[in-house]
């Protein structure tokens, strides 16, 4: 499965434009004839079929995602032992749980531009490599600097594999699945998030001076396996456009598409679209230069639409609180009433199962029901699931007893809200903001989306306590079930159907301002 690195000089022998037999709508970019099966997206047996290459690519990359999964799940029942053998205050706990987030901020800004230069593999083994070095400084850490040594390392690497996971699956995937690879990601976290509560359960019974660097140092094990799974990975063929190596990215495009025909219609449409960018696109002088100028000082209106939807959905996903309630789970539940530490961490063994079903589940179907009606399904449950929790704490907040039902229905809420950011903004985040920027700025574009992505997960989780001690867990409930119901206006408004659509053509849904006219042609 590994390709060759030789500069094709010639890339005329690797571009073949299909011949137009007969006349009809065409793509803009590789001037094809669109027949009705491409207009509508594809063939029920294209619609039904994973490639097999691709699939082995996305699930190799998305493996890096339970590194920050993991971390997410075990801090929650960690931080519980942590506080009691260190002694630490709680202003410290939210800085130690809230630090790898935001240090995730310096990986993510980084990774677009490392991974435009070295490539989208080598920035895999970077992010597993960082995250290996954060782990055994957490496991073995004597006290609590070294403790935020290591968090401020790991939150390096989470940046860095947040950001190149669903670029490399979204820009490796045919266009029918694409939907599915790019979401693995945050199907691989909630597989980390499972698998840090299990593990919680399981070593909860030793020492708390040993429990906690165990659960903490076991995240080296899948940080090793990503670095040695690179080595079968091939490379995105995009990059490999991008850097003028056009025989390389046509032996991937092979491999990972349906017909001799579909590589060929896809490798043409990414050397179409490398020519229009200049800046040294298409040869291997290219390095990434001029995105940030581009992004920042003199954006396109459609560029500047792209990063209102791609900065605003990432925005949105993390301002949901979904992260924080995850983390201090424990703490909700342990003030609805439920007060022996195994039991709390078994109740949380029960919303990990949840939320990895339900995320398993919407990838799955990511493609057949598209982007925004999932979205839209996940951020109104969301909203009415906030709600809910937060009339279940506040009722229990002002009872003398701790009515089951009571208790029940905070567990139910908790469980509900974390399935429903699983079924729209958790997986779709991730594919959408990977996607809808063009080739050229797909790397650079993303790690800004996903540096926002870090920034606001790194504020609430820093917060989320200190601002429920003032107002209450349900008063903390209830602003953010109000976020969520302005997150479902951002995502009508704004966020366009991206489903069926080549990466290529993605960007000709953000070319025109959306009236209510040509909203629907957008979005059918």
């Amino acid at each position: 499965m590994q390709f060759s690195s030789t500069l094709e000089s010639d890339e005329h022998v690797y571009y073949h434009p299909i011949p137009d037999p007969g006349t009809g709508p065409r793509n803009e970019r590789s001037n094809k004839v669109l027949h009705d099966d491409e207009l509508e997206g594809t063939s029920s047996r294209r619609k039904s079929h994973i490639n097999k290459y691709a699939f082995a690519g996305a699930v190799l990359a998305s493996t890096n995602s339970i590194l920050l999964g993991y971390d997410i799940g075990v801090m929650s029942g960690a931080v519980l032992y942590i506080q009691d053998d260190l002694k630490i205050t709680s202003t410290q706990v939210e800085i130690l749980v809230g630090c790898l987030n935001v240090c995730s901020l310096i990986g993510s800004l980084a990774a677009g531009r490392t991974s435009d230069y070295i490539g989208r593999r080598y920035t895999i083994v970077l992010a597993a490599a960082t995250f290996l070095i954060g782990a055994i400084l957490m496991g073995l850490a004597p006290s609590f600097i070294t403790l935020m040594a290591g968090r401020v390392v790991a939150g390096i690497g989470v940046g860095y594999s947040l950001m190149i996971a669903p670029v490399y699956a979204a820009e490796l995937s045919p266009a029918m699945t694409r939907g599915f690879l790019s979401s693995l990601p945050e199907v691989f976290i909630n597989v980390g998030i499972l698998l840090g509560y299990i593990f919680n359960y399981a070593l909860s019974g030793l020492p708390e001076n040993i429990n906690w660097r165990i659960m903490l140092g076991l995240a080296a094990f899948p940080a090793i396996f990503v670095a040695l799974g690179v080595i079968v990975m091939p490379e995105s063929p995009c990059w490999l456009v991008m850097k003028g190596r056009f025989g390389d990215a046509k032996q991937v495009l092979i491999k990972t598409s349906e017909s001799a025909e579909e590589a060929e219609l896809r490798l043409s449409e990414m050397i179409n679209a490398a020519k229009e960018m200049g800046n040294g696109a298409g040869s291997s002088n290219w390095q990434g230069q001029g995105a940030w100028k581009e992004l920042f000082c003199s954006p396109s209106p459609p560029i500047r639409r792209i990063l209102i939807a791609a900065i605003g959905i990432n925005f949105f996903m993390q301002a949901s609180g979904n992260d924080a309630v995850v983390y201090y789970s424990p703490q909700v539940f342990r003030q609805a009433g439920i007060e022996s530490r195994q039991i709390l961490v078994g109740v949380t063994i029960i919303m990990g199962i949840a939320k990895t079903l339900v995320a398993l589940v919407s990838a799955l179907f990511l493609d057949h029901f598209g982007r925004r009606p999932l979205l839209l399904l996940g951020s109104t449950g969301m909203a009415v699931s906030l709600a809910a929790l937060g009339l279940g704490s506040k009722f229990l907040e002002l009872s003398d007893s701790k009515p089951v039902w009571a208790i029940a229905l905070c567990v139910v809420a908790v469980c509900a809200d974390v399935s429903f950011f699983s079924v729209g903004l958790g997986p779709i985040t991730w594919v959408y903001s990977s996607e809808i920027f063009p080739n050229r700025l797909r790397a650079q574009g993303s790690s800004l989306a996903v540096s926002v992505n870090r920034l606001v997960s790194g504020i609430v989780a820093m917060t989320f306590l200190s601002i429920s001690e003032v107002i209450s867990f349900g008063g903390m409930f209830f602003v953010l079930s109000g976020i969520m119901v302005a997150a479902t206006v951002f995502i009508y408004v704004f966020l366009p159907e991206t489903k069926g659509k080549s990466l290529e053509d993605i960007g000709l849904l953000f070319q025109d301002k959306p009236t209510q006219n040509n909203q629907k042609h957008i979005v059918s």
